[in-house]
């Protein structure tokens, strides 16, 4: 195998015998066999489009639904794969069947003709055949770039699947994948085309996100500023950790009224601000931190844990009979639960766990934390913040967000944080906040220092939140006195990444390392048109920021 796909590939250069992430060389393999199929659907797909055959809806859920299974930390089963490979065969085989019926041009090439074997063995070794290092394209910049193209669309993938999950798409997203998965397959492309579609890609990720921001507000309504207790309640317990709202949704609907509490765990805690959520009196409060510890925060956790979207660690032993996945999620050995033809789920096997359960004997008062400034909570008090600033109460603004993780070097943002001068304003979102997201900042003029945005997802409010500055400011989002201090993780990191330089955002600072899957041409490249920058350390990135 080799896969270098994510922040913690071995010795920053990528995995070679076990992904350091728990991935299997046989999971690998199928992945690779996957994104490799997925390709020729494209091209196909492409092909029926420009031949004016009508679109098949089906063809663009399922792309995204499979490019989100090969994301980090998402589907680890091996058995899970064969299903998508053939069905990814399928659908391009049938797409090319209509391309010949309606007399057009039919495609040629590897992606577009590979028949997967029907054999597990067999369909480990082809993917063996598709990986990154088997990819021909000869020069190492356009290589790296390409595939940075197709760990931004996994990213975009993942947003695009929870969008469409609440009845949200947006075609021009749907038809960009379609587009640039077709276009790995090519060799025509040079630098500066790959490099265009790099930042198209950003541009693509910004429609996801706003489609998802959409979706989600549409469902359960803007996120509104919440306390969420950090304590257990007395009583049988659920905790639900990933990413989905909707998931989350149903098992409150299936719990209410049977003396179980459902507590949040990492990336879910925003989920407290949502108000058609925070209803349910049973929705209690956030356990636990990011996803690199739940062996540890499962293991001490008295009821059934429920995994949706990406995160997932090889369970434990003293909880592996009590985790459940849903959606994309998967691990070999633990229970799934699959998604009826509308979408609704039965949840009753957690419940039922939950119950086996002994949960929370006792109240346990340890703080709480406040969630929900998401961008139509904060511009709503938009002209105290603009007036904070231009009187001098507010100094500096700094976005300290993304991805947490196991390596060293992430304390570096918890020691940034707690070095921030009291006259500077922290946003952050996603899972990187669990590193501070507990300490008390204190406020300027009643506007908090701390300011949850929400989960990766909610990048798209930050982003808000900064334009709609500049326009207040009449300047660009460059020259705000705003910095972003960002870690990454794995590739919903990468799209974002890619959409702040679709928007031509400068001088960001990137770490805890810099993705291996950057040649260091493309990195000088980056560095010089970007001012991207690696963190060093935070009394040194202070002093440079701020003077």
């Amino acid at each position: 195998m080799f896969c270098h796909q994510c922040e913690q590939t071995a010795k920053g250069q990528g995995c070679t015998k076990i992904g350091v992430c728990g991935k299997q060389p046989d999971v690998a393999a199928l992945q690779d066999l996957l994104v490799h199929l997925l390709k020729g659907l494209s091209v196909a797909a492409v092909a029926a489009d420009e031949g004016g055959l009508e679109a098949d809806p089906s063809v663009d859920r399922f792309i995204m639904e499979a490019m989100f299974s090969t994301l980090t930390n998402v589907n680890f089963d091996p058995e899970r794969f064969p299903p998508l490979i053939h069905q990814a065969a399928g659908l391009r085989d049938r797409l090319l069947d209509a391309l010949r019926n309606a007399k057009c041009a039919v495609p040629q090439g590897a992606a577009v003709s590979l028949q997967p074997a029907q054999d597990l063995a067999e369909l480990v070794e082809q993917g063996e055949a598709c990986g990154i290092e088997q990819d021909p394209e000869p020069d190492e910049d356009i290589k790296s770039l390409k595939w940075t193209v197709i760990f931004g669309l996994k990213g975009i993938a993942a947003y695009a699947d929870h969008a469409r999950i609440l009845g949200k798409t947006d075609p021009e997203v749907d038809r960009f994948v379609k587009r640039a998965l077709a276009a790995a397959t090519r060799s025509d492309m040079n630098l500066e085309d790959w490099i265009g579609m790099a930042l198209k890609t950003g541009e693509a990720n910004l429609k996801a996100m706003a489609a998802l921001d959409d979706a989600n507000t549409s469902a359960y309504g803007p996120p509104a500023p919440t306390m969420v207790p950090l304590g257990p309640k007395a009583g049988k317990a659920i905790l639900v950790s990933g990413h989905d709202l909707k998931d989350l949704a149903m098992l409150l609907e299936q719990t209410a009224g049977k003396g179980i509490n459902v507590y949040t765990h990492g990336e879910m805690l925003p989920c407290h601000g949502y108000p058609a959520l925070n209803k349910h009196p049973h929705f209690h409060g956030h356990y636990g931190t990011a996803w690199q510890n739940q062996l540890k925060e499962f293991a001490a956790f008295p009821g059934a844990i429920l995994m949706t979207t990406n995160c997932i660690q090889k369970p434990g032993k003293a909880y592996a009979g009590n985790i459940f996945t849903t959606g994309l999620v998967g691990w070999p050995g633990v229970e799934h639960i699959s998604a009826e033809a509308d979408g609704s789920k039965d949840f009753t096997p957690v419940i039922q766990r939950a119950l086996e359960l002994p949960g929370f004997a006792a109240d346990e008062a340890k703080g709480s934390v406040m969630v929900g400034f998401a961008h139509d909570a904060v511009l709503s008090v938009a002209d105290k913040v603009i007036e904070a600033v231009k009187a001098g109460a507010v100094r500096h603004f700094f976005l300290v967000a993304g991805c947490d993780g196991a390596k060293p070097g992430r304390n570096y943002y918890t020691e940034f944080v707690e070095k921030v001068p009291k006259d500077c304003i922290v946003l952050t979102l996603a899972c990187g906040k669990f590193r501070f997201f507990d300490k008390d900042l204190g406020d300027i003029g009643g506007i908090p220092r701390l300011l949850d945005v929400g989960q990766c997802n909610d990048a798209y409010s930050a982003i808000r939140i900064a334009t709609a500055l500049a326009e207040a400011f009449e300047c660009s989002v460059n020259d705000l006195p705003l910095s972003m201090v960002l870690s990454w993780y794995e590739q919903k990191a990468v799209a974002i990444l890619l959409t702040l330089l679709h928007l031509g955002v400068k001088d960001i600072r990137l770490g805890p390392s810099l993705p291996a899957f950057l040649s260091p041409n493309v990195l000088d490249f980056l560095v010089k048109t970007f001012d991207i920058k690696p963190i060093s350390t935070p009394d040194e990135d202070l002093k440079a920021i701020l003077g």
